[in-house]
């Protein structure tokens, strides 16, 4: 009897099973269509380049691995021709690899700036085998997208998607050439979108735990439904790996930049000439701030677009053109995509008051201008209490300010020092106040109570920034 009966409960477990396999198998995505139908699009991209002179190995018999090379070339061999710092080096070639996706039928093709840097040959191989000398019709090294072209009529080319409708959490996969393994797919899920990166300002990037690895760049990111919505840039790893961190530049953004190289064969940008930082917790209180929205400006550069419209350091921009400056990192790319000319509104949050300005944007200079350069004298022996000692500048000092007044970092102490204000720092103001002397400054210094955190604007060689410095016993 318990027999049957363990046999009857089995079944009907199995039974129970069965719909349930089903609909898991249901649920997760197929991507042998997206395959088969995009992965002709997807190109292997291989560079040449040739480097002149002390960096070639120089000497018979030397094995061709990358790894050898590159360790004799960085400690090289003492007195083997053709080392650092020898003569009678030879020329020699360097190669790597990345990806590509073809956007036109007549052979334009998207890839990474990186990619293709400094390179003297491209040479594109498509998925039938087929190989190409591409022609580079243009990079941005600012937002990594390259546009190159190859000779041919008639090539499958990708379908493009609507990056702002990724939802997080959603599928998507990539193709590429990992390791210079072609046609290379790999799969995973929207991790974040409008992702800011260091160094990075003018890229809101997608962020996937796709497997991506050295080879991929330049590949696409595609949605399930075939389309692409990326361009595979960048990676974070300890090990050169994939480590589930990578990065995409968003599709739109980069058929902007290729469709002004392919038109103009230059890009052009929005700007208005200032510095800005992120707003901490600390700065916040330090300007009586509610929050920690918008971007502070820094600085602002003489006779630029913001300087014209009456923008000053210490003001925070809350919105452009009614459009909400959450993160400072929103502010660049709504600037830079803003067409120069137009006249823009600023909204700007100054010492507790809100202001409107209008500012009509420039074009960002291919070449930024140098901020002035400080140099360093004796110092005064006496250190306030924010552990600072500053000394005035001289009249030649003063001059490379662009008439700002400011203090010299002699000494960094205390207070000071553990919220990292340097020697040979520029203490440019206090609370958007000027530091017009010492004894000036340190008297506002004096006045603040114990407890109270301050904000210093400082100068460091080409950048300023503010600093918040807890006042302290």
């Amino acid at each position: 009897m318990m027999k049957q009966w363990l046999r009857r409960s089995l079944l009907i477990c199995a039974i129970a099973l069965v719909p349930l396999q089903s609909a898991q198998a249901k649920d997760l995505p197929d991507f042998t269509e997206l395959a088969e139908k995009q992965g002709p699009a997807v190109v292997n991209i291989s560079i040449t380049s040739v480097v002149h002179g002390s960096g070639g190995m120089g000497f018979p018999g030397m094995p061709n691995d990358e790894g050898l090379q590159e360790f004799f070339k960085r400690f090289g061999i003492p007195g083997m021709p053709g080392m650092p710092g020898q003569d009678g080096g030879q020329d020699y070639k360097t190669q790597s690899l990345g990806s590509g996706f073809i956007i036109s039928h007549d052979g334009y093709i998207l890839t990474n700036a990186h990619v293709i840097n400094e390179a003297d040959e491209v040479l594109v191989k498509l998925q039938d085998k087929r190989e190409f000398k591409a022609k580079i019709i243009g990079a941005d090294k600012r937002t990594d997208v390259a546009l190159i072209k190859i000779e041919a009529t008639g090539l499958p080319k990708v379908t493009f998607g609507d990056p702002n409708t990724l939802k997080v959490g959603e599928w998507v996969a990539a193709i590429g050439s990992p390791f210079g393994l072609e046609n290379t797919m790999t799969a995973g899920i929207v991790s974040a979108k409008g992702r800011a990166l260091p160094q990075e300002n003018y890229v809101p990037f997608i962020q996937t735990d796709v497997a991506i690895n050295p080879g991929n760049s330049g590949g696409p990111l595609f949605n399930l439904r075939g389309e692409v919505v990326g361009v595979n840039s960048q990676i974070y790893s300890k090990n050169g790996g994939s480590m589930g961190l990578s990065f995409s530049i968003p599709i739109d953004v980069a058929l902007d930049i290729s469709n002004q190289l392919k038109t103009t064969g230059r890009i052009s940008r929005g700007w208005l000439g200032i510095a800005i930082q992120e707003i901490t917790k600390e700065l916040a209180e330090s300007f009586g701030m509610k929050n920690t929205n918008g971007a502070l400006v820094a600085g602002v550069e003489r006779n630029s677009p913001a300087d014209k419209a009456g923008l000053e350091a210490g003001d925070v921009i809350v919105k452009f053109d009614n459009k909400a400056i959450i993160a400072s990192s929103d502010l660049p790319r709504a600037v830079a995509s803003t067409k120069p000319g137009k006249v823009s509104q600023l909204e700007v949050l100054r010492k507790g008051s809100v202001k409107a300005l209008p500012v009509t944007v420039g074009e960002m200079p291919t070449d930024q201008a140098e901020a002035p350069a400080v140099t360093k004298e004796s110092a005064k022996p006496e250190a306030n209490k924010l552990g600072l000692t500053l000394r005035d500048l001289t009249p030649a000092q003063k001059k490379k300010l662009n008439g700002k007044t400011g203090l010299l970092v002699a000494e960094s102490t205390g207070a000071a020092a553990q919220a990292g204000i340097r020697r040979g720092d520029v203490v440019l103001g206090l609370n958007n106040n000027d530091a017009p002397s010492v004894d000036a400054f340190n008297k506002q210094v004096n006045a603040i109570p114990v407890g109270k955190t301050v904000a210093l604007l400082v100068l460091r060689g080409e950048s300023t920034l503010y600093v918040p410095i807890k006042i302290t016993k």
